[in-house]
């Protein structure tokens, strides 16, 4: 009779966080998280390096975008679960003992036998089929549970990765037969010391597509940050768990993965998946590791963490940790994991920030402005749009955007247009192209000479954009020719103008939105439409109202006829606001102080903390 071997799990797995998981459960103790009836979502389950150390303390909900990591996730808890008594003998003793094996798909695809490919030794992928076609079969005839299936497979992956001819992963085979290879198969005992008993739910999806869905309290993510796709790195171990004997590639032998692609592997679509799953979480707690050498930045991992949860509650550290090394690792560098938590509340209140940095947006109001608003808008008019930071912010049926501008329209309307990820591309290209870098003015002026160049029809709002965020102040100016004129800054694209981008767009493409560009007082009045108005102020001057750089200019004449239109929306009954500046630097407009008490209209002052170095009062007027 052969030996039965217990083995702690070894199966090595690309960025498991077998270093790290006392750091993920102390996180939770100090959270006074390991209590009640949690649910913790694993939401990257990889080979469950978490979720088995936390089992106990929390109800589950694994998933993973590979159907054998849910598997042996969830098979490797089972052991104390797994008696087989339908069975009526010991698994591992009939499958070790029995001295034949199977020439199944393994055999034929996977080892020399019929192929150049060395993944495992002829005789060792003839046990490897022969294992998995007696669980099959056993499931089949139901004299195996499902937990004791899942249990047995979990074995099956940990018993093959003794054997398997390759550095770790099965993207590729070694060319030489590697001494663990050579050694011969045993189906070996996954070994767990704890009895599970609470409930779990499984889910084989990409994140993305279930994370609105998901009830839980506690979401962790650990998702891939580099361009391995995982699909590709360990197709063998999913076709061995699928049992479909699919098609295979000539040279590696994989199964197509197409289906399996992740975008947490590519560069940008990460981002924007990221931005996606914070956002329509239902858990309250996130807990977040990653790598400094992933694509996304810390920097946009934490602003995209507080954008949508209380960034009062927001933590990091970074953790060193020794990082699996195969044989031809030589690198002593050390290696750090990120480490993020924030709590999120589903009534806290997400404000979206325009990426188009427009003099004179009202950011940092718009919570103060959405307090003073009406109920239950239908139609919300912005009609002096700019960079379209409080209309977005807005819940209504519809929301109108207009600005005169139409070059500042066509930029808000490319961030709805666009593919996101694509805009990202093209922006990304066109600064590889021209050289674009922070101060570099050749590069700059090389670029706005060439948008310059296009006639009127031809210019290319991507383009602009770029310009613009190497820009003097990100400023937009053109001349009276219609060129852009403004000079080279010191600002780029850089990571929060992406996280900007990213979550902005996304929120715009959830709105129905219908884009203008013309004079407010050409816009379709309707009595269920609420107007709101930022107009350009007398007491400050931008490049968007000294009408030297291509904009229509704002004056006391055009304040006066801005005027008049708003009492004529008082006669018609139409609702409205108007964010204006009263007073700055010690200068009243006393025309429109005295204009609003005429009108009966209400001044609310607004409380926005401003700078030390201006006096400012800003207020909101409305008719209700």
């Amino acid at each position: 009779m052969s030996q039965i071997i217990n083995i702690i799990v070894c199966v090595r797995y690309l960025g498991n966080k077998d270093s790290i998981v006392q750091e993920i459960n102390s996180l939770l103790i100090d959270k006074n998280l390991i209590s009640g009836n949690q649910v913790f979502f694993d939401a990257f389950c990889g080979t469950g390096s978490v979720s088995k150390n936390i089992v106990g303390n929390f109800d589950l909900i694994i998933n993973d975008n590979l159907k054998f990591c849910t598997v042996f996730s969830e098979g490797r808890l089972y052991e104390q679960n797994c008696e087989f008594k339908d069975l009526g003998f010991d698994p591992f003793e009939y499958l070790n003992n029995k001295n034949k094996g199977f020439n199944g798909f393994v055999f034929n695809n996977y080892s020399p036998a019929k192929t150049e490919r060395m993944y495992f030794t002829k005789d060792n992928a003839s046990k490897i089929d022969f294992c998995r076609k007696e669980i099959e079969y056993w499931k089949e005839k139901n004299l195996i549970s499902d937990k004791e299936y899942k249990y047995l497979l979990t074995c099956l992956i940990e018993s093959v990765s003794l054997v398997s001819n390759t550095a770790g992963v099965y993207g590729a085979f070694l060319k030489h037969w590697d001494s663990r290879a050579l050694q011969e198969f045993k189906f070996v005992r996954v070994s767990n010391e704890n009895k599970f008993d609470r409930k779990i739910k499984v889910y084989n999806d990409k994140v993305e597509n279930i994370i609105a869905d998901i009830n839980c309290d506690i979401l962790y993510l650990d998702p891939p940050y580099t361009q391995n796709q995982y699909g590709t790195q360990y197709h063998l171990l999913e076709t061995l768990i699928l049992n479909d004997n699919p098609s295979v590639s000539k040279v590696t032998g994989s199964r197509p993965v197409t289906p399996l692609k992740s975008d947490w592997s590519i560069n940008f679509k990460s981002h924007i998946a990221f931005n996606e799953v914070i956002k329509k979480t239902q858990a309250k707690h996130i807990i977040f590791s990653y790598s400094p050498d992933g694509f996304i930045s810390k920097e946009f991992i934490s602003q995209t963490l507080k954008r949508y949860g209380n960034k009062d509650t927001y933590e990091f550290k970074k953790i060193d940790y020794k990082k699996y090394k195969n044989f031809k690792s030589k690198s002593t560098k050390r290696h750090y994991e990120y480490l993020f938590y924030i709590q999120k509340d589903k009534n806290r209140e997400v404000i979206y920030t325009s990426p188009m940095n427009y003099i004179g947006n009202k950011t940092k109001s718009v919570s103060e402005i959405k307090t003073h608003l009406p109920k239950n808008i239908k139609t919300f008019v912005d009609a002096f749009g700019g960079g379209f930071n409080v209309g977005i912010n807005i819940n209504a049926d519809n929301l109108i955007y207009n600005d005169i501008n139409n070059q500042v329209c066509s930029i808000i309307k490319l961030f709805n247009d666009y593919d996101i990820y694509e805009l990202i591309k093209k922006i990304e290209k066109i600064i590889k192209k021209f050289n674009l870098e922070k101060g570099n003015k050749e590069s700059y002026l090389n670029l706005r000479n060439y948008f310059n160049s296009k006639d009127y029809k031809n210019k290319d709002p991507v383009v602009l954009y770029a310009l613009i965020l190497y820009g003097f102040n990100q400023q937009i100016r053109f001349n009276s020719k219609l060129e852009f004129n403004n000079p080279v800054g010191v600002r780029w694209f850089n990571q929060k103008i992406l996280e900007k981008l990213i979550s902005f767009s996304a929120e715009l493409k959830n709105k129905k939105v219908d884009f203008k560009s013309e004079s407010y007082e050409t816009l379709p009045l309707d009595k269920n439409s609420f107007y709101y108005f930022d107009p350009p102020y007398m007491l400050t001057t931008g490049s968007y109202n000294d009408g030297k750089r291509g904009f229509k200019g704002w004056d006391n004449e055009t304040e006066l006829q801005f005027m008049k239109y708003v009492e004529f929306l008082e006669k018609k009954k139409i609702k409205f606001m108007i964010s204006y500046v009263l007073e700055h630097n010690d200068q009243t407009n006393d025309r429109f102080k005295k204009w609003i008490k005429e009108n009966d209209f209400r001044q609310i002052e607004l409380s926005t903390v401003q700078s030390s170095k201006i006096k400012r009062k800003e207020i909101l007027i409305v008719n209700y």
